[in-house]
Parts: structure tokens; C-alpha cells; sequence
């Protein structure tokens, strides 16, 4: 198995190109210290041929054209007109930053779109995205804890985990921490080894913890430091958790959820523009480093 981080921001990436937040400030400003990043997505792939996009972002074509691995190939066939290594997109929810690079992916190439019942519902229910031929690609409801092979040789299963709708669907009271199917993590499995990606998660349950207990990689969500984390910023009025994403530190953080667990490799993904673990020696990434998580980049390759 071999996974290539696309896209390691959360929605807007990093730097927002509206914001002037302390460490976006420090980009505009050209600070070594940080790096851009572009909107959250992944790409997994078992026989390095075949590749499954996990969220398609709205970044997706200038990853693609800094990704190699998912650049079109002339390969065997020198007749193909239409040729990318992407065969598979699994969407994790309906956010923005998650499902608007599908309409990158319009001009008449084939592959299979996965997602639960009420995301794909979300989708057709736009119009926009009916420039998508349904004689390329074809929609692929899957259920909750049940494995299919979106691309040969890796196997993935969906599962809920606390979330909730994406903004454009918020209505009166929200029920944020809602464990449904309109936010899943995704289990990924290849050769021996496993890997979890959960992009957006509200908190962690036991259930969650145990269900990644030995597994060889996590990328779980990174998105705020601190809960308060954007007010502090004075960029928003939204903690992190009522967005959606548990923050990394304070009670019920993420690095406590997960200490003392039987995990491999960790790694944070969907970092907030305003997170200051973007700022390379800071002392929130010392933090979270010296906590064994790693904070990832785009390009980053992990091979479990």
C-alpha cells in the first residue's frame, strides 16, 4: 500500500487567500518557517497502477499536475486520448473541500465514485454536478463496515464517526458530534498493513480509539490547535468543535485521545490556515512531535 498526501489543509488551505491571521501573515511575509498547502484530499493506491482519490478537492487540478504518480501516462495503449491513473473516488463527506474538485474531473474520463447513501445524495442533488456523464462515471453507494476493492488489490471499509452536515446544510439547531452517514473515516487495508484517514472528526469515542488499535498509520483530523483557536486568531466566532473538528490539545484533545493506544505511524491532516503547528519549530509543532504525531505536508508519501 502506498498513500501520496495530496492535500494536507483544511477548507481554504494555506495560506487563505483572504486571511491575515498570524501565521498566514507569516507566508504573505515570506517566513521560511512555513509552507503553503493546499485543500485536504489523499491517494491510495495497492499496485502502484491504479489509484483511489479520498476527497476530491477543490485544489485537485494543480495537485494532480504536482503529483506524478497521478499524471496522465502514455503507458501500453499510445491510442489513449484519456488516460489518468485515477480509477476511484471515495467521498468522506459533503464539504466543499471535499467534493467540489469532482467537477475537475468532468471532461469524459471514467472511474467510480463512492460514497455513503446520503453524500451521493447530496451530490446528485445539485445540478452542477450532472456535467459529470453518468456513461463514465458511475455512482457507487457502499454501506457502513462493509469492504469493497475500489481498486485492485485495496481493500476499504467506511465507518461513522462524530460529525455533521456540511454548512450549506446547516439548519436551525445543529447536531454536531452526530454519528450517521454524512461524515465517515475510511479503513484501508493492502499487503499486511492498514492504514485510517479521518479528515473531520468532532470527538473520539472509545469505539474510534479501539477501532484503530494497531493499526500502521493513522491521518486524523489536525484542524485547530486549540478549540478556540479562531477567535483567538480573531478570524472567526466558531470553536473548532462546533465546526466539526476536535482540537488537538486541552481536555478531550485528540493527542490525549489517542495516547497509550497501539498506533503506528501518526499523522495530522485538514490543518486550519490560523493552526500554528504549520510554523516549523513552534513550539505547538515541538508539542505535538514530542506527543509522536507528525504534521503533514503536501507530497508527503507514506509507505506503512
Amino acid at each position: 500500500m502506498r498513500l501520496f498526501i495530496l492535500g494536507s489543509a483544511a477548507g481554504g488551505g494555506f495560506p487563505q487567500w483572504n486571511c491575515l491571521c498570524h501565521v498566514c501573515r507569516l507566508h504573505w511575509s515570506g517566513d521560511p518557517r512555513v509552507t503553503a498547502r493546499s485543500q485536504s484530499s489523499i491517494a491510495a493506491t495497492a499496485d502502484g497502477v491504479h489509484w483511489l482519490l479520498l476527497n476530491a478537492s477543490p485544489d485537485l487540478r494543480a495537485q494532480i499536475m504536482a503529483s506524478p504518480p497521478l499524471m496522465p501516462s502514455c503507458g501500453a495503449d499510445d491510442a489513449a486520448r484519456r488516460a489518468s491513473p485515477i480509477a476511484a473516488v471515495l467521498v468522506t463527506n459533503g464539504d466543499v473541500d471535499h467534493v467540489a474538485g469532482l467537477l475537475t474531473l468532468r471532461e469524459k474520463q471514467a472511474f467510480d465514485l463512492y460514497g455513503t447513501e446520503g453524500v451521493l445524495g447530496v451530490i446528485a442533488d445539485n445540478p452542477v454536478y450532472s456535467v459529470m456523464d453518468p456513461a463514465c462515471v458511475t455512482t457507487r453507494p457502499v454501506q457502513m463496515e462493509q469492504p469493497f476493492e475500489p481498486v485492485p488489490g485495496l481493500t476499504v471499509e467506511i465507518f461513522p464517526v462524530p460529525g455533521k452536515v456540511p454548512l450549506y446544510l446547516e439548519r436551525g439547531e445543529i447536531d454536531v458530534g452526530a454519528e450517521g452517514d454524512m461524515t465517515v473515516g475510511v479503513r484501508l487495508s493492502a499487503g499486511g498493513r492498514t492504514a485510517f484517514y479521518v479528515p473531520g472528526c468532532a470527538f473520539v469515542p472509545e469505539h474510534l480509539a479501539a477501532r484503530v488499535a494497531g493499526a500502521d498509520v493513522l491521518l486524523f483530523d489536525g484542524t485547530v490547535f486549540v478549540d478556540d483557536e479562531m477567535q483567538r486568531a480573531g478570524v472567526g466566532a466558531k470553536t473548532g468543535r462546533r465546526m466539526g473538528h476536535m482540537p488537538m490539545t486541552g481536555e478531550g484533545g485528540s493527542i490525549d485521545a489517542f495516547d497509550g493506544r497501539d498506533v503506528g505511524d501518526r499523522v495530522y491532516i485538514h490543518i486550519n490556515n490560523t493552526n500554528p503547528v504549520l510554523i516549523e519549530g513552534s513550539d505547538e509543532r515541538r508539542a505535538v512531535e514530542a506527543a509522536g504525531w507528525r504534521v503533514a505536508h503536501d507530497g508527503m508519501e507514506i509507505v506503512p
